[in-house]
């Protein structure tokens, strides 16, 4: 016993030094991502990877905003909506993203509720936070039909550079479709815990192991990233 303890040691000992040994821990997962699920670090890797993509679109945005020759449009003009007969600029995409910050709090509640395998208030959280996203996709939905029907399109607006409407419908269109795709798996995951499917092991596709709710905490990585871009759309696109 003594002499196959110790084979064991020389073994783990004759990993290669250097550089080439960081090489070979995180080729055989030694100790990368060792304690985490295959779900967790494929949502991680997912959200680094669309990390560089929201990036590079808002890098093409500020490169098209400052090398325009022609006057940008001001937000607080485009973005105004007139209430009580006077224009109230950016009060729309104010509600917006109150209304997402509060869906990021809601989730948050949802995870620490299946931590603690209280199934009917993880359900209930994720229905509310869902309601909170498909609001946020709806007001979003009128802001588009109001831009349209001033004139504004990808290839022109009427307030100044024709930049402007290619760059707000990639920008926000592309949050968007994030944020419905979210509504549309939280709805899936909040009706796999109001039936007791993380309770019971049942079969199927986002199902944990039993007694684990890891899906509702992946659905929260996805959902607080979805909520950080937007911080970064709304100041660079609304409030510069």
């Amino acid at each position: 016993m003594a002499d196959t303890t110790l084979g064991h040691a020389d073994h783990g000992a004759q990993r290669p030094a250097g550089l080439s040994g960081v090489a070979a821990d995180w080729a055989s997962d030694q100790r990368a991502f060792k304690n985490v699920s295959w779900g967790k670090a494929m949502m991680w890797i997912f959200l680094l990877s669309d990390t560089f993509v929201f990036g590079c679109f808002l890098l093409a945005y500020m490169t098209a905003r400052m090398s325009t020759t022609i006057p940008w449009p001001n937000p607080s003009e485009v973005f105004a909506l007139n209430i009580g007969g006077s224009e109230v600029p950016l009060i729309l995409i104010a509600i917006m993203t109150f209304v997402l910050i509060s869906s990021s709090g809601t989730m948050a509640m949802a995870v620490n509720c299946g931590y603690r395998r209280d199934r009917k208030k993880t359900a209930a959280l994720m229905l509310l936070t869902a309601a909170l996203g498909a609001t946020f996709v709806g007001m979003q939905a009128f802001e588009w039909t109001k831009l349209i029907t001033e004139g504004v399109r990808p290839w022109e607006n009427p307030w100044g550079a024709a930049q402007f409407g290619s760059s707000f419908f990639m920008i926000t269109g592309f949050h968007g479709t994030h944020v419905t795709i979210g509504v549309i798996f939280l709805l899936i995951v909040a009706r796999k815990v109001w039936r007791g499917d993380y309770d019971t092991g049942a079969p199927g596709f986002f199902t944990s192991r039993r007694g684990q709710y890891e899906s509702v905490e992946i659905m929260g990585l996805y959902w607080h990233f979805v909520d950080l871009v937007w911080v970064f759309i709304f100041a660079f696109f609304y409030l510069w």
